[in-house]
């Protein structure tokens, strides 16, 4: 049983390019453009300047409706464009007298549909080969630099969620990884500020070093201070970031990132570097693990005052669930601007679920609050405590 599932594109997201920003501006624009030289040829017709030779206009209107729009698009604007030619021609009493001129017009319209219809077939199936191509590179991308979390683990049932707020992609700049050492189980769940590959790639050098490093540091700050570490050197390679990277990676180039360690003892030690705490459901009441020394994120090493603080210990007894997450959870809003109540949630679900059946669960209510529109990646690791 796999724990790490795959998502599909979430409900009405599109696939079609342009989406987000000014190209989404330009792609309506690009839509409305068929439609708005029909009406206007219809403007013409209705007004004194009607001796104007329209046919040919009108009849780019299907062929400009194929470039971003699907097939039944292309046949709305060649309809319009049918019912533009008929109110004319009836309007300015043109049947007796230009009749073979209309009919020249309406066959120069049908070939052009036609044609059109073809096209714009082409054209998204080869748009819905190239997503599904790009879709298999991210699943392949996923399994290694995000590989599923193993069902148990020790003295610990496991399960993993992500979800990326980008349009059908799978990996997005939350990491997550959860490893069985002689020291414990030793998880790990961040934040890479950023976007784009340069966050993939801090991505996968922070998971890298804490993949390492948990089985040779027994203390769990050095295993922070390893992905630390790797991130420093990676940002110091001439040649890593291109110059269009370069300014994101020094405004927002650090990562949140928070490290348990779950021993054979019923204790849960945590090393918080400026990420959300984490949440323990213990007799269906949720409790916060609030740190009491707050700490930078890595890569803001330099607003630290003095040393790191030592981990820091809570109680983690048999039978309670721990969830490690990201903030695009207790990000995520509504229609009214409100935040999700992760707590709350928690405390709603059956108890008897397992770890998968958990994150399932806070997955559909992440969607019911938000609508199918999340702003922001989502990573959660959920560990219940057996013994």
């Amino acid at each position: 049983m796999r724990s790490h599932p795959r998502r599909p594109l979430r409900p009405g997201a599109s696939s079609r390019p342009g989406a987000g920003g000014h190209g989404e501006v330009l792609f309506r624009l690009a839509q409305c453009a068929p439609f708005a030289i029909a009406l206007g040829v219809l403007a013409i017709e209705l007004s004194p300047a009607h001796d104007l030779v329209t046919g040919p206009v009108i009849s780019t209107t299907p062929a400009l409706a194929a470039l971003t729009m699907g097939p039944v698009g292309t046949l709305s604007a060649a309809a319009l464009a049918v019912a533009v030619n008929i109110t004319s021609a009836t309007y300015n009493q043109s049947w007796g007298t230009q009749t073979q001129l209309i009919i020249g017009n309406f066959l120069g319209l049908l070939v052009v549909s036609v044609a059109s219809v073809i096209l714009s077939n082409a054209v998204r199936t080869r748009r819905q080969i190239e997503l599904d191509q790009v879709r298999r590179i991210a699943v392949a991308a996923q399994e290694v630099v995000l590989r599923p979390v193993p069902e148990l683990l020790g003295p610990v049932r496991a399960a993993s969620l992500c979800l990326a707020a980008e349009t059908g992609a799978q990996i997005g700049g939350d990491l997550y990884e959860a490893v069985q050492t002689r020291y414990g189980v030793r998880l790990i769940v961040g934040d890479v500020r950023g976007k784009g590959l340069s966050a993939i790639r801090a991505v996968a050098v922070a998971l890298g070093a804490f993949r390492e490093a948990v089985h040779y540091e027994e203390d769990v700050q050095e295993v922070m201070n390893h992905c630390a570490a790797a991130l420093r050197r990676e940002a110091g390679v001439p040649g890593t970031y291109t110059q269009a990277e370069l300014p994101e990676v020094l405004i927002e180039g650090f990562t949140t990132a928070l490290i348990a360690q779950v021993p054979d003892e019923p204790v849960v030690h945590l090393v918080n570097r400026g990420h959300p705490p984490p949440l323990v459901l213990r007799q269906g009441k949720v409790q916060t693990l609030m740190p009491s020394s707050p700490m930078p994120p890595l890569g803001l090493e330099d607003l630290a005052d003095g040393l790191l603080p030592e981990p820091e210990s809570h109680p983690l007894l048999p039978g309670d669930r721990l969830l490690l997450y990201t903030d695009g959870v207790i990000e995520a809003r509504n229609g009214d601007n409100d935040f999700l109540p992760l707590p709350e949630t928690m405390e709603q679900i059956a108890a008897d679920t397992t770890p998968q059946e958990f994150l399932e669960e806070l997955h559909k209510a992440l969607i019911r609050h938000t609508g199918g529109r999340l702003t922001d990646d989502v990573a959660m690791i959920l560990i219940d405590r057996l013994v």
